[in-house]
Protein backbone atom coordinates (compact mmCIF):
# COMPACT_ATOMS: atom_id res chain seq x y z
CA UNK A 1 0.00 0.00 0.00
CA UNK A 2 3.32 2.26 0.96
CA UNK A 3 3.63 2.11 -3.09
CA UNK A 4 0.62 3.81 -4.16
CA UNK A 5 0.91 7.11 -2.48
CA UNK A 6 3.43 9.86 -1.06
CA UNK A 7 3.44 10.45 3.20
CA UNK A 8 2.56 13.68 4.40
CA UNK A 9 6.36 14.35 4.88
CA UNK A 10 6.85 13.07 1.59
CA UNK A 11 4.37 15.46 0.01
CA UNK A 12 5.35 18.61 1.99
CA UNK A 13 9.13 17.87 0.49
CA UNK A 14 8.10 17.49 -2.91
CA UNK A 15 5.88 21.20 -2.35
CA UNK A 16 9.39 22.47 -1.43
CA UNK A 17 11.06 21.54 -4.49
CA UNK A 18 8.08 22.43 -6.40
CA UNK A 19 8.42 25.84 -5.02
CA UNK A 20 11.79 26.44 -5.56
CA UNK A 21 10.84 25.33 -9.63
CA UNK A 22 8.34 28.03 -9.79
CA UNK A 23 10.37 30.79 -8.16
CA UNK A 24 13.23 30.04 -10.43
CA UNK A 25 10.70 29.89 -13.69
CA UNK A 26 12.09 32.30 -16.83
CA UNK A 27 9.37 34.89 -16.93
CA UNK A 28 8.19 33.92 -20.26
CA UNK A 29 7.16 30.50 -19.49
CA UNK A 30 5.50 32.04 -15.88
CA UNK A 31 3.72 34.58 -17.63
CA UNK A 32 2.77 31.72 -20.34
CA UNK A 33 1.35 29.09 -17.69
CA UNK A 34 -0.13 32.13 -15.18
CA UNK A 35 -2.42 32.94 -18.68
CA UNK A 36 -3.48 29.31 -19.04
CA UNK A 37 -4.51 28.99 -15.62
CA UNK A 38 -6.18 31.76 -15.18
CA UNK A 39 -7.97 30.54 -18.19
CA UNK A 40 -8.64 27.32 -17.05
CA UNK A 41 -10.15 28.33 -13.80
CA UNK A 42 -12.65 30.69 -16.14
CA UNK A 43 -13.71 28.02 -17.81
CA UNK A 44 -14.65 25.63 -14.96
CA UNK A 45 -16.65 29.06 -13.85
CA UNK A 46 -18.45 29.47 -17.07
CA UNK A 47 -19.56 25.71 -17.44
CA UNK A 48 -21.02 26.16 -13.98
CA UNK A 49 -22.43 28.61 -14.10
CA UNK A 50 -24.36 27.14 -17.46
CA UNK A 51 -25.21 24.08 -15.44
CA UNK A 52 -26.60 26.41 -12.00
CA UNK A 53 -28.10 28.89 -13.68
CA UNK A 54 -31.84 27.48 -13.60
CA UNK A 55 -31.51 26.02 -10.03
CA UNK A 56 -33.46 28.36 -7.32
CA UNK A 57 -32.42 26.13 -4.71
CA UNK A 58 -28.97 27.10 -3.40
CA UNK A 59 -27.21 24.25 -2.13
CA UNK A 60 -28.46 22.14 -4.95
CA UNK A 61 -27.08 24.46 -6.81
CA UNK A 62 -23.67 24.97 -5.46
CA UNK A 63 -23.44 21.35 -5.20
CA UNK A 64 -23.50 20.97 -8.68
CA UNK A 65 -21.28 23.80 -9.90
CA UNK A 66 -18.78 22.54 -7.36
CA UNK A 67 -19.22 18.52 -9.32
CA UNK A 68 -17.96 20.99 -12.12
CA UNK A 69 -15.69 23.43 -11.25
CA UNK A 70 -12.70 21.07 -10.35
CA UNK A 71 -12.26 20.32 -13.97
CA UNK A 72 -9.96 23.95 -13.57
CA UNK A 73 -7.44 22.78 -10.85
CA UNK A 74 -7.61 19.26 -12.99
CA UNK A 75 -6.22 21.24 -15.65
CA UNK A 76 -3.71 23.11 -14.08
CA UNK A 77 -2.03 19.70 -12.01
CA UNK A 78 -1.89 17.81 -15.04
CA UNK A 79 -1.52 20.09 -17.83
CA UNK A 80 0.78 22.60 -16.27
CA UNK A 81 -0.13 26.04 -14.93
CA UNK A 82 0.74 28.55 -12.81
CA UNK A 83 -2.03 29.96 -10.44
CA UNK A 84 -1.35 32.60 -7.81
CA UNK A 85 -3.62 30.82 -5.00
CA UNK A 86 -1.66 27.44 -5.18
CA UNK A 87 2.11 29.36 -5.57
CA UNK A 88 1.17 30.38 -2.13
CA UNK A 89 2.31 27.38 -1.01
CA UNK A 90 6.41 28.68 -2.22
CA UNK A 91 6.01 29.97 1.52
CA UNK A 92 7.42 26.82 2.52
CA UNK A 93 10.34 26.67 0.35
CA UNK A 94 11.15 29.94 1.75
CA UNK A 95 10.98 28.92 4.73
CA UNK A 96 13.44 25.90 4.28
CA UNK A 97 15.70 28.58 2.84
CA UNK A 98 15.83 27.25 -0.61
CA UNK A 99 14.02 30.38 -2.10
CA UNK A 100 14.01 33.93 -1.36
CA UNK A 101 11.09 36.07 -0.07
CA UNK A 102 12.08 38.62 -3.17
CA UNK A 103 11.43 35.73 -5.73
CA UNK A 104 8.06 34.35 -4.01
CA UNK A 105 6.81 38.07 -4.38
CA UNK A 106 8.11 38.07 -7.89
CA UNK A 107 6.83 34.95 -9.06
CA UNK A 108 3.65 35.47 -7.18
CA UNK A 109 3.13 39.36 -8.76
CA UNK A 110 3.26 37.80 -12.15
CA UNK A 111 0.98 35.06 -12.05
CA UNK A 112 -1.31 37.28 -10.35
CA UNK A 113 -1.51 39.63 -13.29
CA UNK A 114 -0.82 36.58 -15.91
CA UNK A 115 -4.11 35.06 -14.30
CA UNK A 116 -6.15 37.92 -15.07
CA UNK A 117 -5.08 38.11 -18.42
CA UNK A 118 -6.46 34.22 -19.19
CA UNK A 119 -9.43 34.89 -17.24
CA UNK A 120 -10.03 37.81 -19.06
CA UNK A 121 -9.39 36.51 -22.32
CA UNK A 122 -11.98 34.00 -21.30
CA UNK A 123 -14.62 36.34 -20.46
CA UNK A 124 -14.45 38.29 -23.58
CA UNK A 125 -14.93 34.57 -25.89
CA UNK A 126 -17.84 33.65 -23.64
CA UNK A 127 -19.52 36.72 -24.20
CA UNK A 128 -18.78 36.14 -27.86
CA UNK A 129 -19.80 33.05 -28.08
CA UNK A 130 -23.36 33.89 -27.23
CA UNK A 131 -23.61 31.57 -24.39
CA UNK A 132 -25.11 34.06 -21.79
CA UNK A 133 -28.32 33.99 -24.01
CA UNK A 134 -29.06 30.61 -22.93
CA UNK A 135 -32.52 30.50 -21.32
CA UNK A 136 -33.79 33.66 -22.86
CA UNK A 137 -30.72 35.92 -21.34
CA UNK A 138 -31.10 34.37 -18.21
CA UNK A 139 -27.63 33.24 -17.98
CA UNK A 140 -26.41 36.54 -18.59
CA UNK A 141 -29.07 37.88 -15.56
CA UNK A 142 -27.19 35.35 -13.75
CA UNK A 143 -23.73 36.18 -14.74
CA UNK A 144 -25.03 40.08 -13.58
CA UNK A 145 -25.83 38.59 -10.41
CA UNK A 146 -23.25 36.38 -9.00
CA UNK A 147 -20.96 39.66 -9.74
CA UNK A 148 -23.38 41.73 -7.84
CA UNK A 149 -22.88 39.41 -4.68
CA UNK A 150 -19.72 39.17 -4.60
CA UNK A 151 -18.64 43.14 -5.24
CA UNK A 152 -21.08 44.34 -2.50
CA UNK A 153 -19.47 41.44 -0.14
CA UNK A 154 -18.15 42.93 3.09
CA UNK A 155 -14.32 43.22 3.59
CA UNK A 156 -13.99 41.22 6.73
CA UNK A 157 -16.41 38.63 5.58
CA UNK A 158 -14.14 38.64 1.67
CA UNK A 159 -11.36 38.06 4.06
CA UNK A 160 -12.36 35.53 6.01
CA UNK A 161 -14.39 33.51 2.95
CA UNK A 162 -10.72 34.18 1.26
CA UNK A 163 -8.72 32.06 3.65
CA UNK A 164 -11.27 29.03 3.95
CA UNK A 165 -11.68 28.91 0.30
CA UNK A 166 -7.21 29.08 -0.48
CA UNK A 167 -6.52 26.37 2.84
CA UNK A 168 -9.25 23.90 0.64
CA UNK A 169 -7.05 25.26 -2.02
CA UNK A 170 -3.79 24.47 -1.36
CA UNK A 171 -5.04 21.32 0.32
CA UNK A 172 -5.89 20.10 -2.65
CA UNK A 173 -2.75 20.84 -4.34
CA UNK A 174 -1.26 19.18 -0.85
CA UNK A 175 -3.96 15.76 -1.33
CA UNK A 176 -2.73 15.35 -5.60
CA UNK A 177 1.17 15.59 -4.69
CA UNK A 178 0.31 12.31 -2.21
CA UNK A 179 -1.08 10.36 -5.14
CA UNK A 180 1.40 8.90 -7.65
CA UNK A 181 -1.32 7.61 -10.72
CA UNK A 182 -3.78 10.42 -12.08
CA UNK A 183 -7.18 8.86 -11.27
CA UNK A 184 -5.73 9.73 -7.37
CA UNK A 185 -4.90 13.07 -8.73
CA UNK A 186 -7.99 13.91 -9.89
CA UNK A 187 -10.17 12.88 -6.63
CA UNK A 188 -8.13 14.23 -4.33
CA UNK A 189 -8.26 17.57 -6.09
CA UNK A 190 -12.04 16.94 -6.54
CA UNK A 191 -13.37 16.67 -2.83
CA UNK A 192 -11.49 19.97 -1.36
CA UNK A 193 -12.77 22.14 -4.49
CA UNK A 194 -16.13 21.07 -4.36
CA UNK A 195 -16.21 22.07 -0.99
CA UNK A 196 -14.79 25.36 -1.27
CA UNK A 197 -17.42 26.01 -3.81
CA UNK A 198 -20.42 24.34 -2.01
CA UNK A 199 -19.32 26.72 0.75
CA UNK A 200 -19.68 29.65 -1.30
CA UNK A 201 -15.68 30.82 -0.57
CA UNK A 202 -14.24 33.49 -2.37
CA UNK A 203 -10.93 32.76 -4.76
CA UNK A 204 -9.67 35.72 -6.38
CA UNK A 205 -8.77 34.05 -9.18
CA UNK A 206 -12.33 33.14 -10.00
CA UNK A 207 -13.54 36.24 -9.28
CA UNK A 208 -11.09 37.44 -12.16
CA UNK A 209 -13.50 35.44 -14.61
CA UNK A 210 -17.18 36.50 -12.13
CA UNK A 211 -16.93 39.81 -11.89
CA UNK A 212 -15.89 40.72 -15.16
CA UNK A 213 -18.40 38.49 -16.42
CA UNK A 214 -20.94 40.61 -15.09
CA UNK A 215 -19.29 43.63 -15.84
CA UNK A 216 -19.80 42.67 -19.63
CA UNK A 217 -23.08 41.21 -19.10
CA UNK A 218 -24.60 44.27 -17.58
CA UNK A 219 -23.03 46.69 -20.65
CA UNK A 220 -26.16 44.78 -22.77
CA UNK A 221 -29.21 46.04 -22.10
CA UNK A 222 -31.37 42.61 -22.53
CA UNK A 223 -29.50 40.97 -19.67
CA UNK A 224 -29.76 43.92 -17.16
CA UNK A 225 -33.34 43.68 -18.62
CA UNK A 226 -33.63 40.01 -17.49
CA UNK A 227 -31.79 40.63 -14.50
CA UNK A 228 -34.86 43.11 -13.26
CA UNK A 229 -37.59 40.72 -14.27
CA UNK A 230 -35.69 37.48 -12.48
CA UNK A 231 -33.78 38.78 -9.65
CA UNK A 232 -34.94 42.39 -9.21
CA UNK A 233 -31.95 44.28 -9.50
CA UNK A 234 -32.24 47.27 -11.21
CA UNK A 235 -30.05 49.32 -13.60
CA UNK A 236 -28.87 51.44 -10.88
CA UNK A 237 -27.34 48.28 -8.66
CA UNK A 238 -25.74 46.94 -12.09
CA UNK A 239 -24.30 50.09 -12.25
CA UNK A 240 -22.30 49.55 -9.15
CA UNK A 241 -20.35 46.71 -11.36
CA UNK A 242 -17.14 48.22 -12.86
CA UNK A 243 -13.72 47.84 -13.04
CA UNK A 244 -13.05 50.15 -9.97
CA UNK A 245 -15.60 48.16 -8.36
CA UNK A 246 -13.92 45.08 -8.73
CA UNK A 247 -11.19 46.16 -6.04
CA UNK A 248 -14.06 46.10 -3.15
CA UNK A 249 -13.66 42.04 -4.08
CA UNK A 250 -10.12 41.42 -5.34
CA UNK A 251 -8.05 43.33 -2.34
CA UNK A 252 -9.66 41.61 0.64
CA UNK A 253 -10.15 38.20 -0.99
CA UNK A 254 -6.61 37.86 -2.45
CA UNK A 255 -5.68 39.07 1.63
CA UNK A 256 -7.59 36.33 2.43
CA UNK A 257 -6.21 33.64 0.17
CA UNK A 258 -2.86 34.28 0.92
CA UNK A 259 -3.23 34.21 4.57
CA UNK A 260 -4.83 30.89 4.04
CA UNK A 261 -2.27 29.48 1.74
CA UNK A 262 0.79 30.82 2.54
CA UNK A 263 0.18 31.17 6.30
CA UNK A 264 -2.24 29.20 7.51
CA UNK A 265 -1.33 25.82 5.15
CA UNK A 266 2.20 26.24 4.38
CA UNK A 267 3.37 27.52 7.82
CA UNK A 268 1.75 25.08 9.75
CA UNK A 269 2.83 22.10 7.63
CA UNK A 270 5.92 23.33 7.11
CA UNK A 271 6.33 23.75 11.15
CA UNK A 272 4.80 19.93 11.40
CA UNK A 273 6.96 17.77 8.98
CA UNK A 274 10.22 19.96 8.43
CA UNK A 275 10.81 22.28 11.80
CA UNK A 276 9.41 19.55 13.98
CA UNK A 277 11.26 16.42 11.78
CA UNK A 278 14.42 18.53 12.47
CA UNK A 279 14.42 19.45 15.52
CA UNK A 280 13.19 15.01 16.03
CA UNK A 281 16.51 14.44 13.83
Amino acid sequence: MGNNFNAPEEVIRGNINAGVAKAERPLGQMILMGIMAGAFIALGGACSNVAVHGITDVGLSRTLAGAIFPVGLMLIVLVGGELFTGNCLIAMAVLDGKTTLAKMLKNLAVVYCSNLAGALLIDVLILLSGQLNYSGGGLGAYTIKVALAKVTIQPGAAVASGILCNMLVCLAILMAGAAKDVAGKVWAIFFPICAFVIGGFEHCVANMFYIPAGILAASRPQYVAKAEELYGITAQQCAELTAAGSLRNLVPVTFGNVLGGAVFIGVVYFLIYIRGGKKEA
